[in-house]
């Protein structure tokens, strides 16, 4: 869509008028502003502290522990387990999908995860009862 044009003024011409033109380019220019200087002591950010962990720095040191490192291997090593598994015994049956040997993949890991974790529960209860 097209602009309107604005209506003319009275006494306006056209023309440009010389003296609204700068002399020179450095007349034109802003001076610069300077840089605001912080003291040494303020923090960065107000709002948080270097102690302080977000949601993000919890889960990144979550999953960098030895436990949930080894528990995703369990997990995936049992769930690759139930896809051979079904692979294999599926020669004669006609019916099974890949859906099924999914499901049944998730609930072999969900099941070999929980077991893992039960072990680890039972070591440290063993261990703090011996330390009494």
């Amino acid at each position: 869509m097209a602009k309107r044009a604005s209506p003319a003024k009275p006494g306006a011409t056209g023309r440009k008028r010389a003296s609204a033109k700068p002399k020179s380019k450095a007349a034109a220019r802003k001076p610069a502003r300077k840089a605001a200087k912080r003291s040494p002591s303020a923090p960065r950010s107000p709002g948080r502290r270097s102690s302080d962990l977000s949601a993000a720095d919890a889960l990144f040191k979550l999953l960098e522990s030895p436990l949930v490192a080894e528990l995703l291997a369990v997990g995936a090593t049992a769930a690759l387990a139930a896809i051979a598994e079904s692979r294999f015994s599926r020669k004669g049956v006609e019916g099974r999908t890949a859906k099924a040997a999914v499901k049944s993949a998730g609930k072999a890991a969900a099941a070999a995860i929980g077991r893992r974790l039960s072990n680890e529960v039972e070591e440290i209860r063993k261990a703090s009862k011996k330390a009494k």
